[in-house]
């Protein structure tokens, strides 16, 4: 299985920053992406600015803000949504399993991206130029920013996500079936309930009346339904709830002894 996962370029060391330098991370670079393929992007020097160059930011309407330079005023904007509109059909290409983004970039910033107002005070947070785009594009795809995976929690998280898709990808990829689908569901269905509950029952009752809908509709559906039940982070409580299910299991091959031990321990403070 090739994991292919888009990122922003300076995160691997590319010097395309406005000022010429970089943002390495070596936890993705040298750890993450030993198990990855990386599709590097940078929207500001892919769409035609030089490098170095006079910094942007998001100015306007936080619903459709407009990227500027900081010290002339040029409007970028129709020269990056321009670029990006062909960028995204590329990605579309790439059967790509997640994006990781540059942090409070005014293009690839995942959120908390400064908007500026034409008196130059920041009135809105929002998302970059070409972030946006690209989680409007492909909204249920696993989206990180560098910022955020320095949270263990959010880290995993993530990794989870692009693999569990991968793994999906591949199942359906090989044999495109109802029978693909339910096989990979009860392969995952304890991993699916410790992050959400609600919706691994409703992705149950999907594949029940599977055979009353078209098979390239509910691929589409237990896909979406897969991605957003894995956002939710599992808990110590939700895995509590995930081991209790799995001792139902085994309650046939308990003895009486067994039982009253699992009665105490539950009773325990």
């Amino acid at each position: 299985m090739v994991l292919k996962i888009g990122i922003s370029s300076c995160l691997l060391g590319r010097r395309v920053r406005y000022d010429g330098g970089h943002k390495l991370d070596v936890f993705l670079r040298d750890t993450l992406g030993r198990f990855v393929t990386y599709v590097p992007v940078c929207p500001e020097v892919e769409c035609g600015m030089p490098v170095p160059r006079e910094a942007v930011r998001l100015v306007g309407d936080p619903d459709s803000p407009r990227l500027v330079t900081q010290k002339t005023n040029r409007d970028m904007t129709g020269q990056m949504l321009t670029w990006a509109e062909r960028k995204l059909d590329e990605l579309a290409n790439e059967n790509l399993s997640g994006f990781i983004f540059k942090a409070k970039s005014p293009s690839s910033g995942m959120e908390r991206v400064k908007i500026y107002n034409d008196a130059g005070n920041v009135h809105a947070y929002g998302s970059g130029m070409f972030a946006r785009g690209f989680m409007r594009r492909f909204p249920g795809l696993p989206v990180e920013e560098d910022g955020r995976l320095n949270d263990p929690d959010l880290r995993e998280n993530f990794i989870e996500r692009i693999f569990a898709l991968g793994r999906y990808r591949e199942a359906v990829g090989a044999d495109p079936s109802v029978r693909a689908l339910m096989s990979f569901h009860e392969t995952h269905k304890l991993l699916i309930m410790a992050h959400n509950e609600r919706l691994c029952r409703e992705m149950g009752r999907l594949l029940a009346g599977a055979r009353r809908r078209d098979v390239g509709a509910l691929r589409a559906a237990y896909e979406r339904m897969l991605m957003e039940a894995l956002r939710s982070l599992a808990t110590p409580a939700r895995h509590t709830n995930v081991l209790m299910h799995m001792m139902g299991y085994f309650k046939a091959d308990l003895t009486a002894g067994d039982a009253y031990i699992r009665k105490c321990e539950e009773c325990e403070p």
